[in-house]
C-alpha cells in the first residue's frame, strides 16, 4: 500500500469519526429555545453544559446559587436553561434574562417565552410593580404566585423570574407573570413524585384547607390528598374544626390513589386513623363481658344510646336496658350526650363491631330480692301505673308492677272509685300470686269484698295450713 492509499484511509477514517460525533447534534438552536443540559464542567465563575451541539454552552455560575448561595450541583448534573445569546464559538445559557436591554431584546423574550429577570418594587392597584431591563412592567396579584397573595408586602424589594405574557406600544405597556414559571416547575416535581406515590406509604403533611366532609393536606409542593371525614379518627367526628386547623402538620397514611377530573392530576385518599392502628382488633385484650367500665355517651337514639369507651371504641345500651325501675320511652330522660356514664358490658362481637351494653345491670335487678320484700296475701300500697282494657298495672316500688285484672275490679265492691283513679293515684292492693321467673304480679283489691274474701279464707284455714296460715292470718290482722 502506498503512501497515497494510506492517507486517504485517514481522512476517510477522519471523516467518519467527525460524522459520528455530529451525529445526533442539534444545529437548529435558537435564541429563546429551552434546553436540558448535563454539567461538563464547573469553572470558578461559569458552568460548561452540554447544549446538544457542537458547541457546548456556558451560564454564570453566580445565578445557579440556591437560597443558601451555595452552588448545589456537580459535574453531570442536568439542568433547565435557556439561550440568551449565540456566536459562531459560544453559546450563552441563563435561566431568565437581566440587566439591560431594549425593545427588540424584550421582544425576543416574550416571542420566545425567555424568563426575565425582575424586581418587585412596589405594590399597586390589582398587583405589582416590576422593574425588567430597566423597565416597568406590570404583574397582575393573581401572577405573582400559584398560591392566593393575601399580603403583598413579602413580594417587595424582591428578585423573582417572570414571563412577559403582553408586550405593547413598544414595551410601555408590558404586562409580566411569574405564576406561569413556577406552575412549570411545579409541574415536573408533581410527576416526580406520583411516580414514586404508593398506596400504604406514610407521609408527613400539611393540611391546606378543611370542608364539611373533609380535609385536604399537602404531601409535596402542588401535591395535595384528601382525608375524608370517617377517616380523621376511629372515634366519630361530627366537626372537623374541632380536631383539625389549616396549617397543622399530620401523619398520613396513602389509601389509594387514580386519575383526577384534570389531565395529569391525581386522586389521593389519604388517612389520619390508619396510622394509630384499628383499636377493635385488640378490643377483647381490654375488655370481657361483665365487666364494669367507664364511657362518654356520644349519641342518643330513640332505640338506645351509644357510649364510647375509648377512641373508636362504641357500645350500645339499648332503651331496654337502660332500667329496671322506670319504664323508658325517651332514651335523653336517662342519659345525656357528652355525659360520663357507668355502664356493664354483656356481650362483645368484635367481628361485628359491636357491644351490647347495660345501664340498668349496675343498678340492680329489684326482682332478685322480690320474696323479701313481698309475700302472698300481702296488701300493699301501689301506683296506679297505667290503664288497660284488660286491668290496671300497679307499681308496687320501683321496678316491680304487678297487674290487677279487669276481672278483679269488677268483682270488688270498690270497683267504681277504682275506675274514677287517674295514673299517678294510690291505691291498696292484695298479693294474690308471685312469679318471680316471669317477672309476674297478680294483684286484688285491697278494699271490699276481694279483703273479706282473703279474711274469710285465712279464719276458716288458717288451722289447717298450719304455720303458713298463722302467719297470713298474722297478716291480714296487721
Amino acid at each position: 500500500m502506498d503512501e497515497n492509499q494510506t492517507n486517504d484511509m485517514e481522512e476517510e477514517s477522519f471523516a467518519e469519526l467527525l460524522e459520528s460525533y455530529s451525529d445526533g447534534m442539534k444545529d437548529d438552536l435558537q435564541v429563546g429555545d429551552k434546553i436540558t443540559g448535563k454539567i461538563i464542567a464547573i469553572g470558578k465563575d461559569s458552568v460548561f453544559v452540554d447544549t446538544g451541539t457542537k458547541i457546548d454552552g456556558a451560564a454564570d455560575k453566580q445565578e445557579l446559587l440556591d437560597d443558601d448561595q451555595v452552588f448545589p450541583y456537580e459535574v453531570g448534573d442536568a439542568l433547565d436553561l435557556y439561550v440568551v445569546a449565540m456566536s459562531e464559538d459560544e453559546i450563552r445559557l441563563s435561566r431568565a434574562l437581566s440587566g439591560i436591554g431594549g425593545y427588540h431584546l424584550l421582544r425576543d423574550a416574550f416571542d420566545s417565552a425567555v424568563p426575565v429577570e425582575g424586581k418587585v418594587t412596589a405594590q399597586c392597584k390589582g398587583g405589582f410593580h416590576v422593574e425588567i431591563l430597566k423597565r416597568r412592567a406590570f404583574c397582575p396579584i393573581s401572577q405573582m404566585d400559584v398560591k392566593f397573595v393575601e399580603d403583598g408586602e413579602p413580594y417587595i424589594g424582591n428578585t423573582y423570574s417572570f414571563l412577559i405574557t403582553r408586550l405593547e406600544e413598544k414595551a410601555k405597556n408590558i404586562v409580566v407573570s411569574r405564576r406561569a414559571l413556577l406552575e412549570e416547575a411545579l409541574e415536573k416535581e408533581r410527576q416526580a413524585f406520583y411516580e414514586t406515590l404508593t398506596p400504604g406509604d406514610v407521609y408527613e403533611g400539611v393540611v391546606t384547607k378543611l370542608m364539611p366532609y373533609g380535609a385536604f393536606v399537602e404531601l409535596s409542593p402542588g401535591v395535595e390528598g384528601m382525608v375524608h371525614i370517617s377517616e380523621v379518627r376511629w372515634s366519630r367526628v361530627e366537626n372537623l374544626e374541632d380536631v383539625l386547623a389549616a396549617h397543622d402538620t399530620v401523619n398520613v397514611r396513602v389509601l389509594g390513589v387514580k386519575d383526577g377530573n384534570k389531565p395529569g392530576l391525581k386522586k389521593i385518599e389519604l388517612s389520619i386513623k390508619q396510622i394509630q392502628g384499628d383499636p377493635w382488633q385488640s378490643v377483647a385484650d381490654r375488655y370481657n363481658p361483665g365487666d364494669m367500665v367507664q364511657g362518654t355517651v356520644v349519641r342518643c337514639m330513640k332505640f338506645g344510646a351509644f357510649v364510647e369507651l375509648e377512641a373508636g371504641i362504641e357500645g350500645l345500651v339499648h332503651i331496654s336496658e337502660m332500667s329496671y325501675t322506670r319504664r323508658i320511652h325517651n332514651t335523653e330522660d336517662v342519659v345525656r350526650v357528652g355525659e360520663p356514664v357507668t355502664v356493664l358490658i354483656k356481650e362483645i362481637d368484635s367481628d361485628r363491631r359491636r357491644i351490647a351494653l347495660s345501664i340498668k345491670e349496675i343498678e340492680g335487678d329489684p326482682w332478685a330480692q322480690i320474696h323479701d320484700n313481698f309475700r302472698v296475701g300481702q296488701k300493699v300500697d301501689g301506683t296506679l301505673e297505667k290503664k288497660e282494657t284488660f286491668g290496671c298495672f300497679i307499681n308496687l316500688k320501683p321496678g316491680i308492677t304487678g297487674l290487677l285484672p279487669k276481672s278483679k275490679i269488677s268483682a270488688a265492691g270498690s270497683a267504681a272509685s277504682i275506675d274514677k283513679l287517674k295514673e299517678g293515684q294510690h291505691l291498696t292492693v292484695i298479693i294474690e300470686s308471685l312469679n318471680p321467673a316471669e317477672r309476674k304480679i297478680s294483684l286484688a283489691p285491697g278494699d271490699g269484698e276481694a279483703e273479706e274474701n282473703w279474711q274469710k279464707f285465712s279464719d276458716d284455714d288458717s288451722s289447717s295450713l298450719g304455720d303458713l296460715g298463722q302467719k297470713l292470718k298474722q297478716a291480714l290482722k296487721g
